[in-house]
């Protein structure tokens, strides 16, 4: 049986030799910001085609196209599966096609390049690697004391790709991992595993808190005024999910009262970030542009995770980023 599959014409373009290569029974429809769907010499209206697999990938939002291939799959007559180039579905349109009856995969080609900005953030913070520069540049020879990552308990919220990646580069340099969850299930990357309900009773013991979750209904905010009370003094908190994860008046207070020794941020609430919000200058941030992401092998895995997900579909095999449901609540 034909499989009908949709994507970005550009990414058409981009993919066509691989896919090709792989002699599978496909009807391709592409795309473009006309907002219709070609197939060979046929122009139609999404509304007039079902589509078995649509892949939304990277291009779309590199290109400002994001909103309108929503409103294009939105529009289909009917999708079975969407591939998406996101990690994280917060976007009111994935629930909204969730709702019409859609499976969606969502990327795991992110988690390799997030745990390594993960890493590299935190050991510019505990190496005095600036200061070392300075010496150096005075000419003076001075022992600089630094912080050893293996002495330390990296508490993981989420435990996704992104957030198991972050765990084997972790234990990698000798620490402890605590891992929180949606279901207490035993892990070989961590020494202890709980859900949120446990995550009280795990806060205090955290040198390095990484939020790498899904934000929904239930994980909104849930960083206020009671996590930061519990955190250890001194902690490091990397969010590289999403900013409304956390309460930002709540974060600022923790920071200035010396509950963090820092906070290292790649995604806000709003983004842009607003050129006068105190993110900007607050000594003991330190952020980047929701770029976490930009690793050089990302654009790689994004096609690979497609290539080997498609031909998993078309010969009935269980897909790979299925997306749970349940994580909308």
């Amino acid at each position: 049986m034909t499989t009908t599959l949709a994507m970005y014409d550009k990414s058409y373009e981009h993919i066509r030799p691989r896919l090709d290569a792989l002699c599978l029974d496909l009807a391709v429809h592409t795309f473009d910001k006309s907002g219709l769907l070609k197939h060979g010499a046929t122009t139609r209206a999404p509304a007039e085609v079902a589509i078995d697999y649509l892949w939304l990938s990277a291009p779309i939002a590199a290109e400002g196209f994001q909103k309108q291939a929503f409103e294009i799959a939105l529009g289909l007559k009917s999708v079975g599966v969407l591939q998406t180039y996101n990690a994280g579905l917060d976007d009111p349109f994935y629930k909204r096609l969730s709702d019409k009856g859609t499976r969606i995969c969502n990327s795991s080609a992110q988690g390799v390049a997030i745990s390594e900005y993960v890493m590299a953030q935190v050991l510019a913070f505990v190496h005095p690697v600036e200061v070392q520069r300075q010496l150096q540049a005075r000419r003076e020879w001075k022992i600089t004391p630094y912080r050893e990552l293996s002495q330390m308990n990296w508490l993981i919220i989420g435990f996704g790709p992104i957030g198991q990646e972050v765990a084997k580069r972790a234990k990698a340099f000798g620490a402890s991992t605590s891992i929180i969850r949606r279901s207490p299930a035993a892990s070989p990357l961590a020494d202890k595993i709980g859900t949120m309900a446990d995550l009280g009773t795990f806060l205090p013991d955290a040198d390095v808190i990484v939020l790498v979750c899904q934000l929904n209904a239930s994980t909104r905010g849930f960083a206020g005024d009671k996590f930061f009370a519990a955190v250890k003094p001194g902690a490091i908190l990397v969010n590289v999910a999403r900013g409304a994860l956390i309460d930002d008046k709540a974060l600022i207070a923790a920071l200035d009262q010396g509950r963090l020794a820092t906070a290292i941020l790649d995604v806000f609430a709003t983004e842009p970030l607003p050129t006068g919000d105190p993110f900007w200058t607050h000594p003991k941030v330190r952020m980047t542009s929701h770029m976490s992401f930009a690793g050089s092998g990302v654009r790689g895995r994004w096609d690979q995770l497609f290539l080997a997900n498609i031909q998993r579909f078309v010969k009935g095999e269980p897909l790979a980023q299925v997306f749970d449901p349940r994580d909308f609540a």
